[in-house]
Parts: structure tokens; sequence; C-alpha cells
């Protein structure tokens, strides 16, 4: 069958936000200390930040990071990690069995941020924090009355307020593994009132909902209770996922594109729904705000996961969901950023950048502000419980400045190189198109610190002329294509 992929500008699907290319860092195994910041280490500077890190990240393009959870933050006093270092407290930590110095806090991690050009999404302490403590956060980041926590902010040496507009309201509270671990209807009026005083400390900032993690049953309950009690205060229905290949089964692991646009298009339903239902002047975006592959290291491995090729390619299908649900879905944070579940793995010596680095990076620095709805055809294959599904799975982008488009195709075949024939509706290509493969010699191929380029990133040139331009992809591939049309 021949593999073709249409492209008209002006089928659109909608804005592409910048905040889809978002991470996620928690005080959870080597993510912050040994990871982030590591004083007396030769690779940091005098600030205590690893001037490696910073430099991968950077490479990343991240607009924003969530911290300090996660798990960890529903057991997380945030005023223990401010202040003199020396005066601040160990802590023992609940959610992951260890001791948090809290040596990093929220000052040093504002300053993380803005040494990386990002900003800051701070999730506050719904378990067995209350809305007093949350609303304080915010007044100490961001207020800039003459109160005792502005005052207390500027002894610590920040003077100019934090102006953090991203806030989160609990983590995962759906699951019982959380501490706090809530009721929807619990959730609901927590959600509420927490939402309700953090907005009147400071009415600019944008807030998060925990919608749901554990896509258990109830979801569709907590989703409505909190459109109906909280919506005008909802800015975001967060969700979580993570995915992986216990099975051993390539086909079923590529086919969970698949579950993917069932979660968001249900997401995006039910929001929708209920905006009309309630009749709300505005609807609630959907953040994916924990996502990745994560099904080998547990909590005694500090969640320390080694990513193969077979793991990129499943990165890369979820950022093209998330890209063809442009509309809808309005921030996505990969978790982690470094070590844990991460695309960055450090080591006293260095770093290595994983095998799910490298699409992100094309992701992040190729892709346009409008998605387009490409529509494309060829060859199927059978993974888990579906059938015919196309082998590749594409999403597109325009850049309407430059007349630039970006195409994002994973080769889902672990064994075939496929020929596809690009065709735009109307215009013409502006060639030679570049072309950026993220490939390695198998799909069990993984980057670590003996073999750090097993897999990579290779660039070339492509003839684009007239109408059409035809595309060799490789088998086990991620491919972005950018193209100038005239």
């Amino acid at each position: 069958m021949q593999n073709s992929i249409q492209i008209d500008l002006d089928r659109t699907l909608g804005t592409i936000d910048r905040n889809l290319f978002g991470g996620f860092a928690e005080h959870l195994g080597r993510c912050i200390y040994g990871g982030v910041y590591e004083p007396g280490s030769p690779l940091a500077g005098e600030d205590g930040f690893r001037r490696d890190v910073l430099d991968a990240l950077r490479r990343l393009r991240m607009p924003l990071i969530r911290y300090p959870g996660g798990n960890f933050v529903s057991g997380y006093r945030w005023r223990d990690g401010v202040g003199p270092k020396e005066e601040r407290q160990a802590r023992a930590d609940l959610a992951w069995n260890s001791t948090e110095p809290n040596t990093f806090g929220t000052n040093e991690f504002v300053d993380f941020c803005r040494k990386l050009g990002t900003e800051p999404y701070l999730a506050v302490n719904c378990g067995d924090g209350d809305m007093r403590e949350a609303r304080d956060w915010v007044e100490y980041c961001n207020g800039t009355q003459d109160t005792a926590l502005v005052k207390l902010r500027k002894s610590h040496g920040y003077e100019a307020p934090h102006q953090v507009k991203y806030w989160g309201i609990g983590n995962e509270v759906d699951g019982h593994w959380q501490i706090g671990h809530k009721t929807p209807q619990e959730y609901a009026r927590a959600y509420t009132e927490f939402g309700k005083v953090m907005r009147w400390v400071d009415p600019s900032i944008k807030l998060l909902a925990s919608a749901n993690s554990s896509w258990a049953p109830d979801w569709v309950e907590r989703a409505q209770l909190l459109m109906e009690q909280a919506g005008d205060l909802i800015d975001y229905m967060a969700i979580h996922w993570y995915v992986g290949n216990r099975e051993k089964d390539f086909a079923r692991y590529m086919a969970l594109s698949e579950e993917f646009e069932a979660r968001l298009s249900a997401t995006e339903g039910l929001i929708k729904a209920m905006t009309l239902a309630r009749g709300l002047k505005r609807r609630p975006a959907v953040a994916v705000d924990e996502w990745n592959v994560w099904y080998r290291a547990g909590g005694e491995e500090g969640l320390e996961e080694v990513y193969n090729l077979e793991d990129a390619l499943v990165v890369a299908l979820q950022m093209n969901a998330f890209l063809r649900h442009a509309d809808g879905v309005k921030m996505a944070n990969l978790a982690q950023i470094v070590n844990v579940i991460a695309p960055v793995m450090t080591s006293p010596q260095g770093l290595v950048l994983q095998t799910i680095f490298h699409p992100f990076e094309l992701y992040s620095q190729r892709c346009g502000t409008v998605s387009l709805d490409a529509s494309w055809k060829g060859d199927t294959f059978d993974g888990g419980s579906h059938t015919g599904l196309r082998v590749l799975d594409v999403a597109a982008s325009l850049n309407p400045e430059t007349q630039e488009v970006a195409l994002f195709i994973v080769n889902r075949s672990k064994g075939q190189g496929i020929e596809a024939e690009v065709k735009l509706a109307e215009g013409s290509f502006r060639g030679p198109a570049k072309a950026a493969v993220v490939n390695g010699p198998d799909v069990e191929a993984a980057n670590t610190f003996e073999a750090p380029e097993a897999v990579g990133t290779r660039e070339s040139e492509v003839a684009a002329e007239g109408r059409s331009l035809v595309l060799q992809l490789e088998p086990h591939s991620v491919t972005v294509v950018t193209c100038g049309i005239g």
C-alpha cells in the first residue's frame, strides 16, 4: 500500500501552547540532590547548580517546570525550605521513605528556573496541609504589600516578588497512595476553598485542579464535581499517566497511541460538556502535568529508569497526541527532568542524554504555533486489542510567521523502512527540507555512560519542490521534517 501524508494549511486543529513542552522536578531520589543541585561538585557553580545539567536542559527549551511534587508535596511544609540554610531542619519524607534536608527549597527553585529561562509552577500541599499554608505561600512568593510574609521573603534576599504564575492545588488526590487522599466530594470542596483564598492573595495566578491520575471508575465524577463547585476557579484540569512495556510486546506498546487519544478526547469532552452545562464564561484547559514512560525502576532504585529506543518512540507518540489535541491540551510536563524517570542522567563525573531526550528536543525546538490537521494513510499493523492501526503516526504544525511546516512522524515498524509521499493541498515546498531522525541499531538500544550515543539524532536534507516530497522513513524511528511553504 502507498503511504502518503496530506497537508492542508487551511485545516487547523488549534493554537499550540508552548507549555506543552514543560517539565517536572520532585524531591525524589537524585532529581534535586545530585541532579539539579550538587554543591561542592566541580561541575557545579558557586550557587550549587550543576552547570552541565543546566546546559542540557536549555536544549529542551522547557517553558515551565512543576515543583516540588508529586507525592512529596502532600507532606511538604514550604517554610522548612526557606531562610538561612544552617537554620533549616531535616524532615522525614513519608512519600518516598527518605529524609529531606531542605537545603533546596522555594527560592533555590526559583533561582534555578531563572537561570534556565523557564517559569516556576508550584504545587501546594493539599494532603496534610491546609489552605492557610497555601495562601501564605502565594503571598510569600508574589506579595507586594508591607506584610510579614513579604518582609520574610525580603529578609531571605528577595526584594522583588517571584511572580509565580502557575499553582497546582494538591497532587494525585484521587490516589490511595497519597498522603491526604480525598474522595471526589472532599477534593471538590477543598479545591474550592484553597483556590478562593489563593486567588484573593493574587488574582492573576493560574490554578490547576488535580483531576485524575488513577483512571479509577470515579474519575468522571471527580471532574464533574470540580466543574460544578469550582468551575470559575479552574484554569487547568490536570491529569497524569505513565505507560510501559511490561509484557515485552512491541506491537502492543506501539498501539498505546489509541489509549492517549481516548483519554485526551474523553477529558476534553467532559470539560466541554460541563462548561456548557454550567454556563461558564471560559473553558478550562487540559494539563497532562505528569507523563512519561515508567515501569522498570521502583523506589529502591530511586526511579532511575534507563530508557531504550522503543521508549523514545512512545514518548514521541505521546507528544504527537498533545499536538493533535492542541485546542484543548494547553500544558504537559514530562516527568521528570534529571535522574528520576528523566531525559538526563548524571554521575559525579558527567551526564548522559537518555534516548527520550532526543525526540523531546526536536519537538520542542522545531514545533510551530498552529496545529495542522494532517491526514495520512498506508500500511497497518495489529497491536494489543487493536487491529488495522496505521504504522505511521503523524502530527504537523505551522509557523505562520515563517510559513514553515513541521512534520512529526513515528515509524512504528520494527523492521521495515517506509517510503511516504507528503502532498500539499495548495502551495509548494520551498526546499530543500530539513530532516532529523532519532534512531539506533534496534528497539532495545539504550544510552548509558558506557555507550552514551547508541541512540541519537542525525540530520539530512530532502529534495522538496512543487506540491510533494518523498521521505524514506527508517524502521523504529522518529523523523521530524521542516520545510518552507511558498
